[in-house]
């Protein structure tokens, strides 16, 4: 070889080790998720089941005792069947069950760990191995009927043998109408006495049913329980998707929205796929640069095993995001899965509150308050701002309930405490709250709480709180028997709605709009599915029990007086786990479509997202607002909208926050806006956060997409293409822009 070649060579292999040692994207946040992911494999920890196995195998090969043997043999089954091993788990049960002598209780108690264990084996065998849109949706039926039936009619068996020995178990009533479904015999074969009616309170059936979409272009993808974000992250007019899974093994994904009614999976080139964990997620756009970033939170209920770091993610502008948490000041080590970004000081930049989780009796993890320095770093001001709540807390959301120009944050917990933080910071100074729960009527209720949001359900320009339930005691599954049945269950699961008195209390109108319902909601969002200007919402249920197999619900807005169950009518009762929620209009066809991030708390519970298109549910109009400040934050978190319409004419007014929704799973930022029949609108009046102003635009067309810069005298108009998703060519319409 020639000297040229040798040094050619030679130049190669150092460039090449160079390379090998040129650490990831990233590295630094990857390196404390890979540790942290090592921590978590320990079998005190509820959701590391393999760990619990290890530890019941060396029981097993370590003792005679036959009390420790059974214990060991049931901890080992069950952890078996949160990893998706079904069939070991029934060998297991079926071998206990046959030692159990004359202990009826625990023969009821294994029999009805066996009968899950079968219907699970079916999910696996049909509705995850064999999956179609109709998989799962309750009550099952057509495509979702299962082509193996052998798991079913065995679950069939053995809960009619425990209902049989207690006709009063309403969990295995409840898992009984289900295995009855999904072979196709609900409700004709199903005995008289265990059969449990199908509740549909949209019984004129004025919705049209959604049909599940996400297969057909790629969003289908499965996975543990998670978040999910549904914005325009590059700037082209198109919303893309981001999830997360809770697990810290599984990483992110992020689908690029082509502009032609398909998704490219570009989580390798984003870097985003190098990062795991994160069960809620959030945009901002915390230095006001116009990109969206995205802010992940990690460790919520996972006690001490839960103290992983959240993630503050840049968008560089060029498809790429970058892990800024260290530099910017955010990195600190709480378990929580709920923060809200707005600003609270008016300076123009977004704050971040994180609602941390603090469990009785165990270790403190206060909430955090991260005000923005306006140079890409941030302070944490919890305490003097006084704010430090020490709960177990489930959902944050921020909002001007008091319209008095300063956001305010209601928190949701599991201790019961419902809290309101009113905001009395002043001009140029330091943040401050107060906590007027007791005097805003809020904390009369008592009752654990998860997901919530402040919104304005009825259009009277005053911002009201939903907050959902999530007290129990059973399986869901108990739980769903029972409001089938009309068994009392207190508040159990409940959703509670409290509508603002505009004087600083708020009134429980729950029972009088209809919404004392049982839901047990985790993932939660709202938006409007028929275009009528009022505010309809979407909840993702259950808990990582196995049994808890109930289904997510949507409920419709009744103009502003009432809210109807149309989970059944409109075909989007998924009863697998539901975690974050999206509303948005994804086919850009005017209707807002429904994205959920599916599956439970541990990998044999993972499932397939869906994305539920809506068919169209009237000949309603709308009108889409993007927004951008320039002296308020670039993202428009804050402003505050009214439109002013004729709707059939009678005049009408909608009122909107720009936020991203509910606290568990994103909305895009831009805010879409029914107008019932009008076909144009007379006003649109924006309230911009840093300075009170407002900007008037009067006679502006209907169904249109419509950007406003504040300060501008002047707006933009866009259109974005049609898509079919149902179909393989698809429906488009050319792209055009217009100037006012």
């Amino acid at each position: 070889m020639s000297k040229k070649g040798i040094i050619i060579l030679l130049l190669f292999a150092i460039s090449l080790a160079s390379c090998k040692q040129k650490p990831l994207p990233n590295q630094y946040m990857i390196d404390i998720l890979k540790a942290k992911e090592k921590e978590y494999n320990n079998p005190n920890n509820l959701f590391s089941p393999s760990a619990l196995i290890k530890l019941c195998d060396s029981v097993l090969n370590n003792t005679s005792d036959k009390e420790m043997i059974f214990q060991a043999l049931n901890k080992k089954a069950n952890a078996l069947l949160q990893l998706g091993e079904e069939q070991k788990a029934i060998d297991i049960f079926q071998d206990m069950l046959g030692k159990t002598g004359g202990d009826l209780d625990r023969r009821q108690s294994i029999l009805k760990d066996l009968a899950v264990s079968y219907l699970r084996l079916g999910e696996r065998m049909n509705c995850i191995n064999n999956h179609s849109a109709e998989s799962c949706i309750y009550p099952i039926a057509n495509g979702g009927i299962h082509k193996n039936k052998t798991p079913s009619e065995k679950a069939i068996e053995l809960y009619t043998q425990v209902l049989i020995d207690n006709p009063g178990d309403l969990e295995s009533k409840w898992l009984l109408n289900i295995a009855y479904m999904t072979i196709g015999a609900y409700p004709k074969q199903v005995p008289p006495q265990f059969l449990l009616a199908v509740k549909n309170e949209d019984s004129l059936h004025s919705v049209k049913s959604f049909i599940d979409v996400a297969a057909n272009i790629g969003l289908n993808y499965k996975c543990q329980a998670g978040g999910n974000i549904v914005d325009d992250f590059n700037n082209d007019g198109y919303p893309d998707i981001v999830i997360s899974s809770w697990s810290l093994s599984e990483p992110m994904h992020y689908y690029r929205n082509n502009a032609d009614g398909t998704f490219t999976d570009v989580s390798d080139s984003s870097r985003l796929g190098n990062l795991t964990g994160g069960l809620n997620m959030m945009q901002t756009d915390y230095n006001n640069d116009g990109f969206k970033d995205i802010f992940i939170t990690r460790g919520g209920w996972k006690g001490a095993y839960g103290k992983s770091p959240n993630s503050l993610l840049r968008n560089n502008g060029d498809g790429t995001f970058t892990d800024v948490t260290k530099e910017s000041g955010l990195l600190s080590f709480h378990p929580t899965q709920t923060a809200t970004w707005a600003d609270f000081n008016n300076d123009g930049w977004l704050d971040v509150f994180i609602g941390n989780e603090t469990e009785p009796g165990g270790e403190i993890h206060p909430c955090e308050l991260y005000m923005n320095n306006k140079n890409g770093t941030f302070t944490e001001a919890a305490a003097k701002a006084g704010c430090a709540i020490t709960r177990f807390v489930k959902g944050v959301t921020s909002g001007d309930y008091n319209n008095d120009g300063l956001t305010d944050i209601f928190i949701s917990t599991l201790n019961g405490n419902k809290i309101l933080l009113k905001n009395t910071s002043v001009k140029n100074g330091a943040v401050k709250f107060e906590d007027v729960s007791k005097q805003s009527g809020l904390s009369n209720n008592v009752t654990r709480s998860f997901p919530t949001w402040f919104w304005d359900y009825d259009n009277d320009g005053w911002l009201d709180i939903l907050v959902c339930g999530y007290e129990f005691t059973e399986s869901l599954a108990y739980y769903a028997g029972a409001e089938t049945s009309n068994a009392p269950v207190n508040n159990a699961g409940k959703v509670f709605l409290f509508r603002n008195k505009h004087d600083g209390t708020f009134e429980d109108v729950s029972a009088k709009v209809g919404l004392n319902k049982i839901a047990f909601a985790m993932g939660s969002n709202f938006g409007d599915i028929d275009n009528d200007g009022y505010l309809d919402f979407y909840l993702g249920t259950g808990n990582p029990n196995l049994k808890s197999a109930v289904p997510n619900k949507l409920f419709k807005n009744i103009n502003g007086e009432r809210f109807l169950d149309i989970t059944t009518s409109a075909r989007v009762g998924n009863l697998q786990k539901g975690h974050g929620v999206s509303f948005v209009d994804l086919d850009n066809d005017g209707n807002e479509d429904i994205y959920i991030k599916m599956g439970g708390a541990y990998s044999g519970d993972a499932y397939e997202n869906s994305l539920y298109l809506n068919p169209g549910q009237t000949n309603n109009h709308w009108i889409n607002l993007s927004l951008e400040g320039t002296i308020s934050n670039r993202a428009a978190i804050g402003a505050r909208i009214k439109i002013t319409f004729k709707d059939s004419n009678t005049a009408r007014s909608v009122y909107r926050d720009v936020n991203s929704g509910g606290s568990f799973g994103a909305n895009p930022l831009f805010q879409h806006i029914g107008i019932g029949r009008a076909t144009a609108v007379d006003k649109v009046e924006i309230t911009w956060p840093v300075t009170g102003k407002v900007q008037v635009f009067e006679n502006l067309p209907s169904n249109t997409n419509i950007k406003i810069r504040e300060g501008d005298s002047n707006y933009s108009t866009y259109q974005l293409k049609r898509f079919d998703f149902t179909h393989d060519k698809q429906l488009m319409h050319d792209h055009t822009e217009q100037h006012h």
